[in-house]
């Protein structure tokens, strides 16, 4: 099983270490250039099997517990729906965070 880090790369948390052979072959493949790596068995889809491809469709961000203080009408105006408010406020927030590096 793997958990994410602060740094978003993924870190072994159970099962065997690995063994030095397996470190030795990660570290050549991590040094291999792309263009030298055979792909002949995946070959790639043809773009109309792209067309209703939705983009970070089951992507889960690890979530982070934190204290915010906000004004008591934008709490109010989030709660007025009912349950789900953080979901609300999240998905406001990471649609403008979009939006902003969009435009830089």
């Amino acid at each position: 099983m793997r958990k994410a880090t602060k740094n978003g790369k993924a870190k072994r948390t159970s099962g065997q270490a690995l063994t030095p052979k397996q470190k030795r072959e990660l570290k050549s493949l991590v040094a291999l250039p792309d263009h030298q790596i055979d792909t002949s068995d995946i070959p790639e889809l043809p773009p109309a099997a792209w067309k209703d491809a939705i983009r970070g469709r089951f992507y889960r961000p690890v979530k982070q517990a934190v204290s915010m203080r906000l004004d008591a009408d934008v709490v109010a105006w989030l709660k007025k729906r009912g349950k789900g408010y953080q979901t609300r406020a999240n998905r406001i927030l990471r649609q403008s965070m979009l939006a902003d590096t969009r435009r830089a």
